[in-house]
C-alpha cells in the first residue's frame, strides 16, 4: 500500500492526514491551519504524501513549500491541480471544482484570493502569513 493509499485511510474524521513510510500525521483544524502550523513549527514533511478535505491552490502552495510529493483532496480546485502538476506532484481529486468558497458560502476564499496572482511558493507562503496576521487583528478589534 502505498503512502497515499495509507493517508486516505486515515483521513476519516480528520481535516488532513500526512503519511511517510508508516508515520501518520493527522489534525483537525479548518482550512490551510494544519499545514500553516506545521511549516511555522519545522517540520520536515519532505517526501510525505497528504489528503485533505478541500485543497486550493493556497494549501496547494504550503505542500510544494513542504516538500510533499503526492496529493488527494475531496475537493480540489483546478488552480491547486495545476499547481501541484506543474511542480510535480502527483495530484488527484474526488471532485474537481472551479474555485474554492469561503466559510460562508457569499465569496472565493480570502487565502485563495490572496494566492491568486502569486506562483513562487515562498511568496505565497509569505502572503498567506500577512493575511493570516491581518484577519487576527481584525477579530481582535
Amino acid at each position: 500500500m502505498t503512502d497515499l493509499e495509507i493517508a486516505k485511510l486515515h483521513l476519516a474524521g480528520h481535516s488532513i492526514c500526512l503519511c511517510k513510510e508508516g508515520d501518520i500525521l493527522t489534525d483537525d483544524s479548518k482550512g490551510i491551519a494544519p499545514m500553516m502550523k506545521m511549516i511555522a513549527e519545522g517540520r520536515n514533511l519532505r517526501g510525505y504524501s497528504a489528503t485533505d478535505q478541500i485543497v486550493g491552490k493556497a494549501a496547494a502552495m504550503l505542500f510544494v513549500k513542504a516538500g510533499i510529493t503526492a496529493v488527494f483532496g475531496n475537493v480540489m480546485s483546478e488552480a491547486a491541480y495545476n499547481y501541484l502538476t506543474q511542480h510535480g506532484i502527483t495530484a488527484d481529486s474526488n471532485t474537481r471544482t472551479e474555485k474554492i468558497i469561503n466559510r460562508q458560502g457569499t465569496d472565493i476564499c480570502p487565502m485563495e484570493k490572496t494566492v491568486a496572482a502569486i506562483e513562487d511558493a515562498e511568496a505565497g507562503y509569505a502572503a498567506l502569513c500577512q493575511k493570516i496576521a491581518e484577519l487576527r487583528r481584525k477579530q481582535e478589534s
